[in-house]
């Protein structure tokens, strides 16, 4: 590899951008695309393909054969709220290769004890969150229902590039998240970046089975092209939701 690529690759993995090495298997030849690059490439179809699966592998094309070698930071996922879905979505997520950190200023609720092997952080999310630097590659959660934490979390991811954002809450508690975030300047299209009702409609009840729900959301927007529309039905409340109302979820 020419000094010159992997200078520019090592700044892009250093930053937590993604990037792609592409190899031409016949002349050997090497060039480097970054991730903001890849829709103006030749070869954008393959190389979004593959940043998306964060999997390097051989393309044939009618230009020749290419290897695609990718380098993608490792997600993270930042999570509201030490509550009890928290409790099941932390260890899934880890075993998916997410980096967790559990956000809540209640001490009673954000301890080690409750979340072993997690970063917690019992604090305020409009204190904490700044520094952590959320990026693409970052997935946010708010689940405490209580706006007062809930809401300066979700003001801060929505103002970074975070590849998933959701919210806890039926869709009445929705719309009025939704009028508090109008009020402080948020306009329509950023509002519909969050996910709300929460999780992919499964008919989830338990906080297990809604963590799941979560977790397969998050994977299908960190995993699907943008051209694959979400799956629609917006019922008053989901199943996800229903389970909540059902008194599943107390902390």
């Amino acid at each position: 590899m020419k000094l010159s690529i992997l200078k520019a690759l090592n700044e892009e993995r250093g930053a937590r951008r993604g990037a792609i090495v592409v190899t031409d298997v016949a002349t050997g030849e090497q060039r480097l695309v970054k991730g903001a690059d890849i829709a103006a490439d030749p070869l954008h179809e393959l190389l979004d393909k593959h940043i998306r699966s964060g999997k390097s592998g051989m393309e044939e094309t009618p230009a020749g054969k290419f290897f695609l070698t990718v380098h993608v930071p490792s997600p993270r996922l930042v999570i509201t709220g030490a509550v009890h879905i928290s409790q099941a979505l932390a260890p899934m997520a880890k075993l998916l290769g997410y980096d967790v950190t559990i956000v809540d200023p209640r001490t009673a609720f954000a301890t080690p004890e409750r979340f072993p092997d997690v970063k917690v952080l019992a604090q305020w999310p409009d204190e904490v969150l700044p520094p952590m630097k959320i990026d693409r590659y970052t997935a946010f959660v708010a689940l405490t229902h209580d706006p007062k934490i809930d809401d300066p979390a979700l003001t801060h991811a929505l103002s970074k590039d975070c590849f998933y954002i959701g919210a806890l809450g039926s869709r009445k508690t929705h719309a009025r998240r939704v009028e508090r975030l109008k009020a402080q300047g948020f306009g329509d299209n950023e509002i519909a970046r969050i996910h709300a009702p929460i999780g992919l409609d499964i008919g989830a009840v338990s906080p297990p089975e809604i963590a799941v729900s979560i977790i397969g959301q998050i994977t299908e927007k960190l995993r699907q092209p943008l051209s694959v529309p979400r799956e629609s039905g917006d019922p008053e409340l989901r199943g996800n939701e229903r389970g909540l109302r059902a008194g599943k979820e107390t902390a």
